[in-house]
């Protein structure tokens, strides 16, 4: 099987695990009675708050978390991929990790992935961002294969090195997944631009769900969930409220385009130098 539907969906989490899931819920029922096989939810779905005690408060270690057994009993009522973009699920140590889950049909956990990147910036006019002040980065990329796709996952603030992606489709991805829950500030100049980059580039389909508007603890995120084909057309996308959009995807269009522009046989070793410049010698003389 290579053409299944795809879903994106696009949240507005607040504080409270509780109220997120049921959100979540409602927006993963409606896109599975649409038909959807896989859907994707945003960068921190369970939560999202930028304080850290209230944080560590909210969050469980991942063998009991409630928020994740809900999920993977939805994912088995519905018989759907569910694939959670990320949570924060608790860490020893006062850490908490970013993590990724792609649940099976059953209910089965069957891939994991940590943000590697970590999103330490100053945005100016007092925006500022030090993830790695309380998430611990992951360590591993991961491509899990689905049986209508080989998917590479990512979260957010990778999509900016597009190593990570080319890594991805040479392991055999031809969907990638960037769930995020991208600033305003830089969502608006970036975004878009960085998304079907990803898809161009590797000749791939890019599924991206976003957390979209002004978040309780006072975090406004761009939105604009979209769903990209290999070619870098926008096969769907929303504004930036919740919601859900889908598509149908057919990775033969990841083989045809790869066929066309097969740019990922086509990477050649080299060596990067830096010589010294005339001007710089002679001011050394």
């Amino acid at each position: 099987m290579t053409t299944f539907r795809a879903a994106a969906v696009q949240m507005r989490s607040g504080l409270s695990p509780a109220a997120n899931v049921a959100a979540a819920t409602e927006l993963v029922r409606a896109a599975t009675a649409e038909g959807a096989a896989y859907v994707l939810t945003p960068e921190m779905t369970n939560v999202l708050d930028t304080r850290r005690a209230r944080l560590l408060a909210a969050v469980a270690p991942e063998e009991n978390d409630p928020s994740l057994a809900a999920f993977r009993r939805l994912a088995a009522e519905l018989g759907i991929f569910l694939h959670i973009g990320s949570m924060a699920i608790r860490l020893a140590g006062d850490k908490v990790a970013n993590r990724a889950f792609v649940i099976g049909p059953d209910g089965v956990i069957i891939a994991r992935y940590d943000k590697l990147h970590m999103f330490d910036v100053d945005l100016g006019e007092g925006e500022s961002y030090r993830e790695s002040r309380l998430f611990e980065a992951g360590a591993s990329a991961i491509v899990v294969r689905l049986p209508f796709a080989s998917a590479g996952l990512s979260i957010c603030y990778d999509v900016r090195f597009p190593q990570l992606y080319r890594s991805l489709a040479k392991a055999g991805a031809s969907l990638l997944t960037i769930p995020a829950a991208f600033t305003r500030t830089t969502g608006e100049p970036h975004w878009h631009v960085l998304v079907r980059a990803r898809a161009i580039e590797n000749g791939a389909f890019v599924i991206a769900a976003a957390q979209g508007g002004r978040h309780e603890d006072g975090r406004q995120t761009y939105g604009h969930s979209m769903i990209v084909d290999p070619w870098g057309k926008v096969l769907a996308e929303l504004g930036d409220d919740p919601g859900f959009i889908q598509a149908e995807i057919d990775t033969a269009a990841s083989d045809a385009a790869r066929a066309r522009i097969p740019s990922l046989s086509h990477d050649r070793p080299y060596e990067v130098s830096v010589p010294v410049s005339v001007l710089a010698l002679d001011k050394a003389g």
